[in-house]
Formats: structure tokens, sequence, C-alpha cells
């Protein structure tokens, strides 16, 4: 991803590199995740229970087939909030049997940004609700 220059909200996307590509899967550890629709109930559910548990307002969220976007209000780092999503979220998965107790679920760090006004969180919940396509389909 550039930041600068691709992957911004309304244009195209950034082509693929296939050497890049290539070279990412090499360090795999397992195979990627695909979310369903059972799976992307329950992150989304584990999203909102950690924001409730914590007091944290969660102003948008997505989850799509192989991650989430959450928008949320919180005066602590985001770092560690996405931590707690993503333990959450694997947990409730393997209480359901969804994900097998040795399947990596998520990737090793994330995308964290900081929305300092009223205008940049607009824009991010703008970006999460109906930036990533349409629905996603239930009948998986």
């Amino acid at each position: 991803m550039d930041r600068r220059t691709f992957n911004t909200f309304g244009t195209p996307d950034r082509p693929i590199n296939p050497n890049l590509r290539d070279s990412d899967r090499e360090f795999l550890k397992s195979p990627p995740m695909r979310f369903d629709a059972a799976c992307r109930k329950h992150i989304e559910a584990a999203i909102r229970e950690v924001c409730e548990f914590r007091k944290i307002g969660l102003s948008a969220i997505n989850v799509r087939t192989n991650h989430a976007h959450s928008v949320v209000r919180s005066s602590k780092p985001p770092e560690p909030l996405m931590n707690s999503f993503k333990a959450y979220a694997t947990r409730r998965l393997r209480e359901h049997g969804l994900v097998d107790p040795t399947q990596r679920v998520w990737a090793r760090h994330g995308s964290t940004r900081y929305l300092w006004t009223e205008e940049h969180v607009a824009a991010a919940v703008e970006y999460v609700v109906n930036g990533q396509g349409g629905d996603l389909p239930t009948f998986d």
C-alpha cells in the first residue's frame, strides 16, 4: 500500500505487484483466512463487546471477508485496542468452532490511524460504511 498516491477513498486501486505478492506469500504461516457470514457476525459481536466493556464509542464497523474496519472514540492508543479486538474475535471464533485451534486468524499488525477532527471522523465513518463495496452475501 502506498498511502500517498494509492488506496485513497474514491481512487483506483494500486495495480498488483506480482513479485511483492509472491514474496509476501512466502512468509505466511498458515493459509489466509476467509470470513464467511457466521465468522463476520461473531467478529462484529466481539468488537462490539470490547467497546461496550471498555466504554469506548464505536462510530462504525464493517467486517469483510479477510479484514475488519472500525472507527472508535477513545483516549487510549489504538494499537492495544486493535489487539483486543483481534483477541476477542479469535476467542469467539474458536468457541463457536469456526476456526481451527491452530489457525492463525489475523496478520501481525494492522492499520491504525488517529483522527484528530470531527471531519476526519466523518470521513473515516464514510469510508468504513460506504467505501468497502456492497453488502456481502450471507448464503455462504
